[in-house]
Order: C-alpha cells, then structure tokens, then sequence
C-alpha cells in the first residue's frame, strides 16, 4: 500500500521503530540505521541473562526492514546518512534534539538536502521546554508524568509497573498517524514539514477524559477499590470456578433490572437502598457483597449464559497466555505467522489494523548491518 515510500529510521528501543514497523507491514522501504553495537533492543533477552534465544520482542517492531551500521561521529559514517536522507521520504527518529545538531542532522540541516523531506521527531518530553533534552522511557514520561500510573492505583495502594512497550506501542500508533498525515499533505502541495510528538504528550492524551475532567472541576475522584467504586454495577466479578470478569452498564439506569433479573434477584429493584444511582452509590458496599455472593455462586459458563440472555456488556479477564488462545482474537487477526530460518513459523502480534486492498507480507527482523553493503552499492558508496 505504501509501495514507494522510503522511510530512514534512526531510532531505538520501540516507539519509533514501532511506527516503522507498521509503515514495514503497509509497505513501505524501511531503513533502519544503527550504531555499530546494534539497536540496544537486540539485547533484550541478552540484557535479562538468556543468551542464544530467539528475540520476537525485537522482530515485533522491525519486521521486514533493511539494516545498516553507521558511527555516526564518524564523518564518513555522517556523510552515508545524509546520503541516504536525500534519497528518502520520511526520517523517523527518536535522537535528542541536541544531539541531531551535533550531528548535522537537525530538522533545518536535513531540510537543506531534502526540502520535501517530513521528518518525524519522537521524544520523551517534548521538543520544547526545559526537559526537552532529558531522555525518557514510557514508565517514565507516559504512565508515571502523565497521571497514568496514579489514575490507575487504587486510593492507598502501591503504584503498578507498566509492563514491556504499551505506552510505546500506543505512541507508535499515533506517529503512524502523523507521519500518515504529512505524506497527505505532501501528496496535495509537494511540501515536506517537522512533526512532533512525545510519550509525555502521547500519555496525557491517552487519559484525555480525565483531564478534561480536570481542567473543567479542578478536582477528580481517586480510584476505589471494589466496594467503594463510583458506580458499583461497573465493576470486577469473580464466578464459582474463579474466572474474573468486568460488567460495564450503559449510561443511565436502564441495566440495572438487567442485572437484578441476570442473579436471579429481581426483588432488589424494590429495594431503597438500591432505588437510583446516587441511593446504589452510597450502598455500593452492601450491593457489590449481594453481586459478589450471586457470581460466586454461578460458574463462568452459567455466568455467561445469564449476562448475555440480558444483553449486558461484560468481557473476562484474561491472562497474555490465554489471550494468545482466544478464538476471537485469533479470528480478528491479532497475530501473523513468520517464517523463521529454519522453515518453522514464528508467530508474532500483528499491527493493529487491516486494508481491504492490502495484505502484509510477514517477515522477521534483519541481522544487524544486514543491508549496508548494499545499500552503500545504492548510493554509489
């Protein structure tokens, strides 16, 4: 789909390499430019004490791209990239600005080379700022910075680790779009441009409901536990045979008769203290203990079978092993097959959406400096 599209990436770890790696998967040439060492994420099984191991974490954002290995405080090495810049569409890093600079491959010098050129920048704080050189990962700058991490610890509790690459898998989705849109633009008036984001940025939006929140009322409720939750019909539940799930009532009172008639206690609804949804909130305790007994006293399946007969929205909780399982995620091409060098498929997530038009090609990873002979060939190096 994007056939034709050079994109040169100097980037590391997983948000920027993640967004090219989907931009891989559409179509696109995807250059990725490393430093003699390799990316730091090659090392990702290696950097936890396990040698000699398959990487699918870093096949899952650099699937079919071409490597090559450049110093770039060499000034030959500097001089390869700036060549190769020429040739491209798009320059996706994830360099500090000051750094780019230093180099000679800030926004204004690259622009001098390729004035059509759209460079992408992705940093962890913004461009802007006293922080814009201060380096971030997504705990740091997405989840912990943007209010994440402390919207999602209930009132007293210790704060959650984000686990490995969501908050960079989320940002990459979204330089995806603006690189997407830059290419429109440029597509309409042959003009190149800057675009900016950042985890912090990326973070924030994420949680843009309750910012707005925020800013409207200048206060926002802390998230409760179980029994004391804003409105306790949405919530956890656990079955007989210990299967969690989430229940989510639409806006409004209208499930609650479904609820009552799914447990099998159609007389609460002729109970005051459950009457409305300020009288259920201010009895959240005693009606999350009436809920608690009638799931723990269903099994998941008969659980099922009562939520759907009433046309409630709730879904399990799953872990990442049974997810890998699940025949509706398999059935809504959540993962792709590679082939691995041996012949064997590799299966691996897949990005997140899909064309009509267009189906991805499924490749692994390049070995580090994989291409640069070739590519060296290309440039007439």
């Amino acid at each position: 789909m994007l056939q034709g599209i050079r994109i040169v990436e100097l980037a590391s770890y997983v948000a920027g390499p993640g967004a090219c790696g989907i931009l891989s998967d559409w179509g696109a040439e995807v250059i990725k430019v490393e430093p003699p060492a390799g990316d730091p994420f090659r090392q990702f099984f290696g950097s936890i004490g396990l040698e000699n191991t398959e990487n699918r974490v870093f096949d899952n954002d650099n699937r079919g791209k071409r490597s090559i290995a450049l110093d770039l405080t060499a000034r030959d090495d500097a001089e390869v990239l700036r060549r190769l810049v020429a040739t491209a569409d798009v320059f996706v890093t994830n360099t500090r600005p000051a750094s780019l600079e230093r180099l000679g491959l800030g926004w204004e010098q690259l622009r001098a080379i390729k004035p059509d050129l759209i460079f992408a920048n992705f940093t962890g704080y913004g461009a802007n700022g006293p922080e814009a050189d201060k380096p971030g990962f997504d705990i740091t700058a997405f989840w912990a910075r943007s209010g994440l991490c402390a919207l999602t610890t209930v009132k007293g509790g210790d704060p959650a680790q984000l686990r490995t690459g969501i908050g960079d898998h989320m940002a990459a989705m979204g330089l995806v779009a603006g690189i997407m849109g830059a290419l429109f633009h440029r597509a309409r008036t042959g003009e190149g441009q800057k675009l900016e984001t950042s985890l912090l940025r990326m973070g924030i939006y994420a949680a843009s409901c309750e910012h707005a929140i925020q800013l409207q009322m200048n206060k926002l409720a802390s998230t409760k536990a179980r029994p004391e939750a804003v409105n306790p019909l949405n919530n956890f539940f656990q079955s007989a045979d210990g299967q969690w799930f989430v229940m989510v009532p639409r806006q409004g009172s209208g499930d609650w008769p479904r609820i009552a008639r799914a447990i099998g206690r159609p007389e609460l609804l002729e109970d005051d203290r459950f009457s409305g949804v300020r009288a259920r909130r201010t009895n959240g305790p005693a009606l999350v203990d009436i809920l608690d007994a009638a799931f723990a006293a269903m099994s998941w399946a008969e659980v099922q079978v009562a939520l759907e007969a009433e046309k409630l929205i709730f879904g399990p909780v799953q872990s990442v092993a049974q997810a890998t399982r699940d025949p509706q995620a398999l059935a809504a091409g959540c993962y792709v097959d590679a082939q691995g060098a041996d012949g064997a498929a590799i299966r691996l997530p897949a990005t997140p959406i899909d064309f009509e038009a267009h189906t991805p090609s499924a490749r692994l990873a390049p070995a580090l400096d994989a291409d640069g002979a070739a590519i060296r060939a290309e440039l007439g190096l």
